[in-house]
């Protein structure tokens, strides 16, 4: 069995090139390399007016909003998520979260159908230099 404590992670900082409110904290507690066969996760936090930037995900995806309050795009639909919430992003559908809240948007975001995601993001992100996200590449 694998336990995860979502409050003693390790998260990255990464922040876009282009979108000075793009930026988060981030890490994929569950992936193919720590065992999974049919599903990741990724958890990740957004200050206040941060934005996680729009992008698309090889996989379906349900978001589960565990502190805060975030808008929620997906496709052409923008909907305000709060805690203990959740959002269904269909595979390679456009998405993006915002913090429109005063406090830190906490996320749980799983994927169904496969241990190792991409995920392609409109603008690039730093330090990675690079606008996709490949689970398997960060774990080789």
């Amino acid at each position: 069995m694998l336990k995860i404590d979502l409050n003693n992670l390790s998260l990255n900082e990464f922040t876009s090139v282009n979108n000075p409110r793009q930026r988060c904290k981030a890490t994929f507690p569950l992936l193919g390399v720590h065992g999974a066969k049919q599903s990741a996760a990724v958890y990740f936090e957004l200050n206040p007016g941060e934005e996680l930037g729009s992008h698309t995900d090889s996989a379906e995806e349900t978001l589960l909003i565990l502190e805060g309050t975030a808008e929620v795009t997906v496709g052409n639909e923008c909907n305000i998520v709060s805690k203990h919430s959740m959002a269904l992003v269909p595979e390679m559908v456009s998405h993006n979260l915002k913090n429109v809240g005063e406090d830190k948007v906490k996320v749980l975001g799983f994927f169904g159908g496969a241990s190792n995601i991409v995920a392609t993001f409109d603008n690039t992100w730093l330090p990675t230099e690079s606008n996709i996200v490949d689970t398997a590449q960060m774990t080789a």
